[in-house]
């Protein structure tokens, strides 16, 4: 469901840096939302030098990382900004960088345009009737992953 993608000059970020903040992320987001943490994904792009640009200019010297979050539409602009506050410490910790070196977008989608898992994903209040609409091995690996 929510979806979130950490892009970084290649290199930037270790691999135990990119395990340790897959799960912060995952962490920040179930925790304010209260979603199971199997929903949650992570995806990093490492982009290599010449193909990141800030201000039209290749970004040379400059350490950032950015993060995009798409998540589904419904919660309050103060869940989602206390989202993007706490999703910037967590950035900023696991990748051991200033706070102002991290960018950090929520967009969201209503849940009835996006299909996870051969299903359209439940409106609020619906989860529980979705998930147990799901196929039986699936769900049994999602809920391997933790909830």
């Amino acid at each position: 469901m929510p979806t979130y993608i950490v892009t970084a000059p290649q290199g930037r970020l270790l691999t135990a840096q990119k395990s340790k903040l897959a799960e912060a992320i995952t962490r920040v987001h179930c925790d304010i939302t209260g979603a199971p943490s199997y929903f949650a994904q992570v995806i990093f792009y490492d982009v290599p030098e010449g193909n990141y640009f800030v201000g039209g200019k290749a970004l040379e010297g400059l350490d950032h990382v950015y993060l995009h979050g798409t998540i589904r539409a419904g919660r309050d602009a103060t869940t989602k900004e206390h989202m993007l506050v706490e999703l910037m410490k967590v950035v900023s910790k696991s990748a051991q960088l200033e706070e102002h070196c991290v960018q950090v977008y929520l967009s969201e989608i209503p849940a009835r345009q996006v299909l996870e898992f051969g299903k359209i994903l439940p409106l609020p209040g619906e989860e529980v009737a979705w998930f147990d609409s799901i196929p039986e091995p699936t769900r049994s690996r999602l809920m391997a992953l933790g909830n």
